[in-house]
């Protein structure tokens, strides 16, 4: 499981959703949808300090910075290591807010032609993040 310490910025509620978005210490911004609200749950607070978490297999890799996509998540980094198995395939990724991992199939490790030190993109998508006080 990755986890990145940030801090909420801002809380917008639709019904029993909550649309938080988190400022990284690196001053990059992330955004998780919760099934939560301020009223239902306590750690639903602007200015409260929290972790991110997500699964090593909720990562999605780019190799270009710019590419055009849904998905609005995104940390800058570069490879730092690779270890191939038959099918999937761990990435280690060196970023501004840490070390992350991700898990992909080799077979889409291959077609990036993924190598150490390449740099990449990082992408969550919104519904993939979990948040802890």
């Amino acid at each position: 499981m990755n986890r990145i310490g940030g801090q909420i910025k801002e809380i917008t509620v639709n019904g029993s959703l909550s649309l938080v978005t988190i400022e990284l210490p690196d001053q990059t911004i992330i955004r998780s949808i919760v099934i939560d609200t301020p009223n239902t749950a306590a750690y639903l607070q602007e200015g409260r300090k929290i972790n991110i978490l997500f699964k090593e297999t909720e990562l999605i890799i780019a190799t270009t910075v710019d590419c055009q996509i849904s998905i609005l998540n995104r940390i800058l980094g570069h490879i730092i290591a690779i270890e191939r198995g038959e099918l999937i395939s761990k990435i280690s990724v060196a970023t501004a807010v840490g070390e992350l991992i991700a898990v992909i199939s080799t077979g889409a490790a291959d077609r990036l032609s993924l190598i150490n030190s390449m740099p990449i993109s990082l992408m969550i998508k919104q519904n993939e993040i979990m948040l802890s006080s």
